[in-house]
């Protein structure tokens, strides 16, 4: 307003036009002015009101706003399909449309963790997958380093074709708390590190860490299958392979049997009852592989792993009877009662044999493969098979040159 001149100036694109004078308002006017102005200051307030209502009592069923600067970027926005109105296009909807992470660090809680990642979609027909081709999350539970990780770059990078890699899998890392893994960019265990807490051989929290592994690897919906493996352990085959296996198999390779001795029912703890019965006890390897279905009622159940981590203490082990127990409870029809992953027992003792590098030669790993000698059958899909496992260990550090080797001959990649 021009001091003294009695005209109105406006601004239009850094430019001043020129208005007609402002005339005087009337008497009248004046004297309404207070009242109008309270009235709309209480419109506005009004309105605040109901905004901060309405945004609070919606915000209540949206997932919460985390603090996750990477491995959770924020959501694209996403069409409806039809059919999937209401709670099926909303916040999950939203969620699971988000792009792959580049990290697999986060700072959620492990309560916010596990809510967010027990979402599944309860529409009738599956959703597309965003590439087309369902992933295998591959999770790594190991104390800190990953000492055949030459290997397993060599087996995730040789899918033969270019940028494949990215559409058959995904890594998860979960390592002992503060250690921290160094991989280049160009590596597939770059920045895949999921946060952790300590474990212990033996303890109920090797199975937190388990639940945590599988968690994260929920929150990319186009993984599909999840295997547990070590920091000792390899794998017996190409990716392509692997993964056309895991996908395609109608089962979740976990391990379930009745045990009569001490090692089995002698563990069983009267306390699981009646969620747990003694004939309903079974035993199995701790190194698991299962589609989506499950691993969401692993990382929700509520009901059987409170019991286990309350009542099963040593002699009595959660990773050995957890998953063959409850599985064989909830869902017998969906595992094929046996491990993927080739371990060799024959030395006796609590652990599993190790192989080092003089065990490491063309015969041992073409007979692991089927290569050299009778090689083993199993049931895949309702039929015999000859290809039972698709990883092996343990093996030791220094087996790793005398793998590299002989891995492109033997193991085919």
């Amino acid at each position: 307003m021009q001091a003294g001149g009695g005209a109105a100036a406006v601004v239009v694109d850094g430019k001043d036009v020129h208005a007609t004078p402002a005339r005087a308002a009337p008497r009248s006017f004046s004297l309404l002015r207070p009242v109008l102005l309270s009235a709309v200051l209480a419109t506005g307030f009004l309105a605040a009101a109901l905004l901060m209502f309405l945004g609070g009592a919606s915000s209540y069923y949206r997932l919460p706003r985390l603090a996750v600067p990477d491995a959770l970027r924020p959501a694209p926005a996403c069409h409806k399909q039809r059919g999937e109105e209401g709670q099926e296009g909303g916040a999950a909807e939203r969620w699971w449309a988000r792009p792959p992470a580049s990290s697999a660090w986060h700072n959620m809680s492990e309560e916010e963790l596990l809510w967010a990642a027990s979402f599944e979609p309860r529409a009738q027909h599956r959703r597309p997958h965003r590439h087309g081709t369902p992933k295998v999350a591959f999770m790594f539970l190991t104390r800190g380093p990953l000492p055949l990780a030459p290997l397993w770059e060599r087996f995730f990078n040789g899918t033969g074709a270019e940028g494949g890699r990215e559409r058959l899998f995904s890594v998860y890392v979960h390592t002992t708390p503060g250690y921290r893994l160094e991989f280049p960019p160009s590596s597939p265990f770059h920045r895949r590190q999921v946060p952790s807490k300590a474990t212990r051989w033996g303890d109920a929290n090797v199975v937190d860490a388990e639940r945590r592994l599988l968690a994260n690897a929920l929150l990319d919906f186009n993984n599909e299958r999840f295997v547990l493996v070590s920091e000792s352990c390899i794998p017996l085959y190409p990716l392509p392979v692997v993964h056309a296996y895991l996908t395609r198999s109608r089962d979740s390779f976990v391990g379930a049997f009745d045990e009569p001795s001490q090692h089995g029912r002698g563990r069983y703890r009267v306390g699981l009852a009646p969620d747990v019965t003694l004939a309903q006890w079974r035993k199995g390897a701790q190194w698991f592989e299962m589609d989506r279905h499950l691993a969401v009622f692993v990382i929700a159940d509520d009901r059987y792993y409170p019991r286990f981590r309350n009542e099963c203490r040593a002699p009595c082990y959660v990773d050995e009877h957890y998953l063959p127990t409850v599985l064989s409870i909830v869902a017998p029809e969906q595992i094929a009662n046996r491990t993927i992953t080739l371990v060799d027992w024959s030395r006796g003792g609590a652990h599993p044999a190790t192989f080092g590098a003089p065990d490491v030669t063309e015969d041992f790993l073409g007979r692991l493969v089927g290569k050299k000698g009778s090689p083993e059958r199993c049931m895949y899909n309702g039929q015999p098979i000859e290809v039972c496992f698709l990883f092996a260990r343990k093996f030791a550090p220094a087996a790793l040159p005398q793998l590299l080797s002989l891995s492109s001959k033997i193991l085919g990649y």
